[in-house]
């Protein structure tokens, strides 16, 4: 069996494309922000044409632009026109599955200087946005610069284009009268859910400045009928009572002392029979490659939390008054791990 290409590379090599990374991240961010790929959704553009429209160097702007489509974020075709490519295509702001947002909050200056300080992190387990900051980064993101913490919320949206039709393919909530989605930003999962389960009702439990963006989701799925919206705080209360709770992307934002609040809480609301999911990946043990190896760092450095292995998720479970009854994988970097009282 012949090895991959990037097995046969020589170690130098494979270190300098890692290290040379950051230079991707960034080129990708500062098209996206540009909105290089919806200038050329009609089709093959020169450089110069791109660099008219979108108010830049035309030269500088070609070599960021060459260096993406080496990594086949862009194609160049000839006499430096570029065209889009499938990768390059997501990062449009008018097609449902755009990731443009996702990138835009990776790469904005405030989120991005806080990778600058990963080593403190490492030496202290401290966050690092909290040393660039000053502050915790959701009282930062919510309450100091909302303008971020809006980018923030449409990434996390984004990012559901992927998560959410892998999640109703994979868990079967036909049995539900009512699901409640806790801390679930605008509540876009909430929405595909009960939209696929006509005869089910909805709550979305949010803080009350998120919440005001909900409504138009609920609207947008021709389910605000069938859906309310409980203000609060998980850390202090979840006056909800629901069949089913889904936590998405929420869990690996906190240690476990934090979750164990937030768990006790639902604990407290819920009927016996209900269950609760966690939305979140679940880190493949060993050497194996995952994206929740990378999003772990992310957790590190910002929020806080940890991205766990299915024994850490049954440890933090037990810990919290219930029982891991099962974990589901689904075709995307999330698993949703299904839990009842014990």
């Amino acid at each position: 069996m012949t090895a991959p290409a990037e097995q046969q590379m020589p170690p130098e090599a494979i270190l300098m494309q890692i290290t040379m990374g950051v230079f991707v991240t960034q080129a990708n961010f500062v098209t996206t922000k540009l909105g290089i790929a919806d200038l050329l959704a009609d089709g093959p553009q020169s450089v110069e044409y791109l660099a008219e429209k979108s108010g830049t160097h035309a030269p500088s702007l070609y070599r960021v632009l060459r260096t993406l489509a080496s990594v086949g974020v862009f194609s160049e075709t000839e006499n430096k026109h570029f065209v889009n490519t499938p990768i390059s295509e997501l990062t449009r702001s008018d097609i449902p599955t755009s990731m443009r947002d996702l990138i835009l909050w990776m790469g904005e200056e405030e989120h991005w200087k806080v990778y600058a300080k990963m080593i403190d992190s490492v030496q202290t387990g401290k966050t690092s946005w909290e040393t660039i900051h000053g502050e915790p980064v959701f009282s930062y993101l919510f309450n100091t610069n909302t303008e971020l913490g809006d980018t923030f919320n449409r990434a996390m949206t984004g990012f559901s284009h992927v998560t959410i039709p892998a999640v109703l393919g994979a868990y079967d909530f036909s049995g539900a009268g009512t699901v409640a989605d806790i801390a679930g930003g605008y509540g876009h999962l909430l929405a595909a859910v009960v939209k696929a389960n006509p005869a089910m009702n909805g709550v979305l439990f949010e803080l009350p400045h998120v919440l005001e963006g909900a409504p138009k989701m609920m609207e947008s799925h021709g389910v605000s009928d069938r859906v309310s919206f409980v203000p609060g705080d998980f850390r202090s209360e979840i006056p909800v009572v629901a069949d089913i709770y889904m936590l998405k992307h929420i869990i690996h934002d906190w240690y476990d002392d934090t979750n164990q609040t937030i768990l006790g809480n639902i604990r407290t609301s819920m009927p016996d029979h209900a269950k609760v999911l966690i939305i979140d990946a679940v880190v493949p043990e060993g050497n194996v490659p995952h994206p929740s190896k990378f999003l772990d760092l992310e957790m590190l450095i910002s929020p806080g939390g940890i991205e766990r292995t299915a024994g850490e998720f049954e440890t933090l479970l037990t810990n919290s008054g219930f029982k891991l009854t099962q974990i589901i994988p689904t075709p995307s970097p999330v698993s949703i791990v299904e839990a009842v009282k014990a």
